[in-house]
């Protein structure tokens, strides 16, 4: 079991990581989920040893191993940008952990096979790293981890530099090799769907802050903040300021073409007292066309729209301050078309002045 402590990292007088606490366990796929910048390869370090927190401890099975170097930790790494041995072969790249470990010959060779069958790496077990593309290398390097056998398995985007469908492969069959390893399995990543693919428990990562940490799903389907809920959505979450007024939420205009429209209160959270709040929806919520007869609706002018291919990508200015949604078809509307945006009130996500969720969406398919 890996414990972090009110672990936090300062670099002069700024926090690259502030004030995180959770409990790992073992045979567990922990994902960190946040962009660029949001601090998740600075919390591997810390957990890896490679660096030490500015506060805070680190414990392994209630041991303290805050101060403990990397060679003394039973740990495996893998970055986006990959490391192999030059001189060795693909083989003994993947075999050299378990050299060095002193592991016997036909463990050894059982080991790399598998790894190398699973990656897609066995044609090239006798070639030399700078003898492979860029992938293959990456590929190379994951196998290494795996055959290491680690307890603590440290994976910083590991898939960005695959093509797509190897891509989607690995992410199928790697849930399947962390729970059957027993080991702890970390993997760093900035896409929303790669986390929920994955499954597992997700960290969502703001700026050096946890936001939340929690089974995957459930982080998804209850984020605890508007910074969760924008973390895990792609496209970009929806959201605006808005003020209760009795039965209705109402936005505040972004254009004086629109005019001022009221959105109805869902009914399960009548109870709550006007004021002002956050409400926020996901681009795939909305709809051209109302999906029930109790649908709500707001207006929009279309300011871009992108194709890719079964689904289109429709770039909006509303009177709600929601700006992108996600449907289904080839949809072509010209800029400035005028547009009515249709969505379920049970879809509506809400957080009170400070942001934080009063009420998670009432539907469980959120």
């Amino acid at each position: 079991m890996l414990e972090l402590k009110s672990v936090s990292k300062r670099v002069g007088s700024a926090y690259h990581l502030s004030n995180i606490s959770m409990t790992l366990e073992p045979g567990s796929l922990n994902v960190l989920l946040g962009p660029t910048l949001s601090g998740k390869t600075s919390l591997m370090r810390l957990m890896a040893g490679l660096d030490r927190p500015t506060e805070g401890s680190i414990l392994v099975d209630g041991k303290d191993v805050t101060g403990a170097r990397v060679q003394s930790r039973d740990v495996a790494m893998v970055y986006q940008q990959f490391i192999n041995y030059p001189a060795l072969t693909v083989y003994e790249n993947i075999a050299s952990p378990m050299r060095i470990a002193r592991k016997p010959r036909k463990e050894i060779e059982d080991t790399v096979a598998r790894v190398a069958e699973l990656l897609r790496l066995t044609p090239f077990l006798d070639r030399l790293p700078l003898q492979l593309s860029g992938g293959q290398q990456q590929r190379t390097a994951l196998a290494r981890a795996l055959a290491k056998n680690a307890r603590l398995v440290l994976l910083d985007e590991p898939l960005a530099n695959l093509d797509y469908k190897l891509r989607e492969e690995l992410r199928a069959e790697l849930p399947k090799i962390f729970a059957a390893s027993g080991a702890i399995f970390v993997y760093a990543t900035a896409e929303p769907e790669e986390a929920l693919l994955l499954g597992g428990n997700t960290a969502t990562m703001e700026e050096g802050r946890v936001t939340q940490f929690g089974p995957t799903v459930d982080v998804y389907r209850r984020p605890n903040s508007v910074a969760t809920a924008a973390t895990f959505s792609d496209p970009p979450l929806n959201w605006g300021r808005q003020l209760k007024v009795g039965n209705v939420f109402r936005p505040t205009p972004v254009e004086d073409e629109l005019q001022e429209e009221d959105i109805p209160v869902p009914p399960h959270l009548a109870h709550l007292p006007d004021g002002k709040y956050a409400v926020a929806i996901r681009p795939h919520h909305l709809k051209l066309e109302p999906p029930t007869s109790d649908a709500a609706c707001v207006r929009g002018w279309v300011s871009a729209v992108e194709i890719t291919g079964s689904e289109t990508y429709i770039f909006m200015k509303s009177v709600c301050d929601w700006s992108v949604m996600l449907v289904h078809g080839v949809h072509r509307l010209p800029p400035r078309t005028p547009i009515d945006v249709y969505f379920e009130l049970r879809h509506l996500m809400v957080f009170d002045a400070d942001d934080q969720a009063v009420m998670q969406p009432e539907s469980e398919a959120a």
